[in-house]
């Protein structure tokens, strides 16, 4: 089976992906994309009728700890090594568009 990735295809993953890619690391990209969707299509044909679900491949219990209140460090001490506050929070820039 042949799961060869247009140029095409490439530079529209990549535009969504933000990145700019050369003619040369789009022809890569196309091979090396092409063989992972390859391997991956190839696991549709293993026989797994006999092999039950799981939610996690150990059946270990996850170690959690116990959840204890602890006081926190004053907020302005946290403010004092923020580069800007305001309205009580950190002040960051802003990222995106609109209101």
């Amino acid at each position: 089976m042949s799961a060869k990735l247009t140029i095409e295809q490439v530079r529209h993953v990549a535009q969504l992906a933000s990145l700019a890619l050369s003619d040369a690391e789009a022809d890569a990209l196309a091979s090396d994309l092409g063989s992972i969707i390859q391997h991956v299509a190839s696991l549709d044909r293993l026989d797994v009728s006999g092999v039950e679900p799981t939610l996690h491949p150990s059946q270990m219990a996850p170690a959690l700890r116990p959840d204890v209140i602890v006081p926190s460090l004053p907020r302005e001490l946290y403010f004092a090594a923020a580069p800007e506050t305001a309205h009580g929070g950190f002040a960051v820039p802003k990222v995106l568009d609109g209101d």
